[in-house]
């Protein structure tokens, strides 16, 4: 496979390249993306769809590493995508009606828990190798966020969105 088209993925095209934090604006992008592409899908397809994501994502990531020299790139945040995705599982909508107090928690959550990487999250980049490390912390991060975004949905219901 050429290298610019696992760049380009891993990269979620140029929001990689973004100068000031990448992995925030991968996030943003996916959170765009989020209503046409993954809340429409029923629950197994994005089930499916993220399982699908996370083996190509840690397969890339990890070509990534090779191509670019170094462990963990910046630049990777195909990782992102699917951690926030991760977080929003448990909502369907479509693109007609997107809840955007819904996407923004997400989003903020999702960002709290990768940058801060509290206990689990920080362990879980080293408990598989490679780009499958770079995958998991953030898997991790979107279900520690995904439990928190359920638990606010619980409390605020409809108010939330």
């Amino acid at each position: 496979m050429p290298q610019w088209l696992i760049l380009g993925f891993c990269r979620l095209w140029k929001a990689g390249l973004s100068p000031i934090m990448p992995g925030t604006c991968g996030t943003a992008v996916a959170c765009l993306l989020a209503p046409w592409l993954f809340l429409p899908l029923s629950p197994w397809g994005r089930i499916l769809l993220l399982l699908i994501l996370f083996v190509l994502g840690s397969l890339a990531a990890s070509r990534a590493e090779v191509l670019l020299g170094r462990s963990d790139p910046g630049e990777v945040v195909i990782d992102e995508l699917v951690g926030v995705w991760l977080v929003l599982l448990p909502f369907a909508y479509d693109a007609e009606r997107i809840p955007w107090p819904l996407l923004f928690l997400a989003f903020l959550l999702f960002r709290i828990f990768d940058m801060l990487k509290p206990g689990p999250v920080r362990a879980s980049e080293h408990w598989l190798p490679g780009g499958w490390g770079v995958m998991l912390d953030d898997v991790v991060a979107g279900v520690l966020a995904m439990l928190c975004l359920c638990v606010l949905h619980s409390f605020l219901g409809e108010r939330l969105l």
